[in-house]
């Protein structure tokens, strides 16, 4: 067997009795998230796992409070950079050269032919949950604050390591939509009867019980990755995607791509072996990093409201960033001369109305522009634009005075409390739209 080498994000403590603890651990951070650094560590233990002579592995944190809490969101900015730094036929295969090698070092591991369970003793979200889903066995702790999680959709993405793939068939299409569109996640009882979580011990058990699990099953395995199995819904897979499909465009309005991109991964991933099905996942998620919706959520619904939750504990919110919501919030409603085709277009764009009716779904998915900034333009979306610029234009005046946090936390107001569309990323961080 080979050296596995030094490991600074993981660490591999191998037991007396032949079990070998893949203990996540991020040095000088309260929590793991998947960092280039730590995907790299994770490629390297899944080509070393195959050729070695433990018995069996266990997936465990080293943090007290979290398994893992996903991406790093910080490098995925970066990568995003990179990308559209490329040309734009290359940005395709640069997303999915970059992005493929977690999803790899996931597959090697559960390939390995070694039996793998994970100890999940609290947040095991996105990338976290793929890396559990990953293992042929989970235990969860009995405790509210563990749960298991594909929140991706929340900021703009998809879960791209496997996630589409495996909780489908997993625990079949139904039961996986809530927790890959809604971002719900699942503890206790609830992760027992999704079928998404084998094992509920008390708190302090967890690492006791997937050690034993692991030394009880040698030869354990996927269950796609045994012969002659097929999904149990497979016939049914078309019918439920399509429907499910139906009520997204009719509650979004097609401007959050997320969900839609998400969809579209299990009805083509589902019929395909499971190695293609995650590459098609991956030709999915590369096309969808590229798109402005997920920088902009991420940007506004993740960092600003962490901005805006650190800046209200630190005293309060600063008056210069209420003031500037505010002055865009009142830049953006409809004077005495609006009429009903404005306030149509306002809803047709996402802006929420609390007393406007939200018109049905016109057919229209917006690409490479959103809904307003394509053809045709109608009286309506021509006020919509000229309102919006007005808003921009107050936002300028502001930007100056505020802090990169401020704007951020600016922009997260604006969509929690001001109704403004959270794929256009609020006034203050992001350009006005091509309108």
């Amino acid at each position: 067997m080979g050296e596995l080498g030094k490991l600074q994000q993981f660490r591999a403590e191998r037991s007396e009795n032949g079990v070998l603890h893949l203990v996540f651990d991020m040095p000088g951070r309260p929590m793991n998230v998947f960092s280039n650094a730590a995907i790299a560590e994770l490629s390297a233990f899944s080509q070393w796992l195959r050729e070695s002579d433990v018995r069996g592995v266990v997936i465990r944190s080293g943090k007290p409070s979290a398994f893992c809490a996903g991406a790093d969101l910080g490098e995925l900015g970066l990568a995003y950079d990179m990308i559209m730094a490329a040309s734009a036929e290359a940005r395709d295969r640069v997303a999915f050269d970059h992005f493929f090698p977690l999803s790899q070092a996931m597959r090697g591991i559960e390939t390995a032919g070694k039996p793998v369970a994970a100890a999940i003793a609290g947040l095991a979200l996105g990338g976290g949950g793929e890396l559990a889903l990953a293992a042929h066995h989970r235990i969860m702790v009995d405790d509210a604050k563990a749960a298991i999680g594909l929140p991706e959709s929340l900021v703009g993405l998809l879960p791209g390591a496997g996630g589409t793939q495996r909780l489908p068939r997993l625990i079949g299409i139904e039961k996986a939509l809530p927790v890959l569109l809604e971002g719900a996640r699942l503890s206790g009882q609830a992760a027992i009867a999704a079928g998404v979580v084998d094992q509920l011990v008390p708190v302090g058990e967890e690492v006791k019980a997937a050690e034993q699990w692991v030394l009880s099953n040698p030869s354990a395995s996927q269950p796609w990755d045994r012969a002659g199995w097929r999904p149990a819904d497979a016939d049914r897979a078309a019918a439920i995607v399509e429907l499910k499909r139906a009520g997204v465009l009719a509650e979004t309005l097609g401007h959050y791509p997320a969900p839609l991109a998400i969809l579209d991964c299990i009805s083509q991933g589902l019929p395909q072996p499971f190695d293609d099905a995650i590459r098609t996942e991956m030709q999915i998620f590369s096309k969808l990093i590229q798109r402005r919706e997920p920088r902009n959520m991420i940007r506004t619904l993740f960092l600003g409201r962490l901005d805006h939750d650190r800046l209200r504990k630190a005293g309060g919110i600063p008056a210069p960033v209420e003031q500037a919501v505010a002055a865009v919030s009142e830049a953006l409603k409809a004077d005495g001369n609006a009429d009903a085709e404005l306030a149509n277009a306002f809803a047709r764009a996402g802006f929420r109305e609390p007393e406007s009716a939200v018109p049905a779904f016109d057919g229209v998915i917006a690409q490479a522009a959103f809904w307003l900034e394509a053809e045709p333009v109608t009286d309506g979306k021509r006020a919509l634009r000229e309102r919006l610029a007005r808003a921009y234009a107050v936002a300028d005046e502001w930007r100056t005075r505020l802090s990169e946090d401020e704007r951020r936390a600016a922009d997260y107001l604006l969509v929690k409390n001001c109704g403004f569309p959270a794929y256009m990323g609020g006034a203050f961080s992001s350009a006005a739209p091509s309108i």
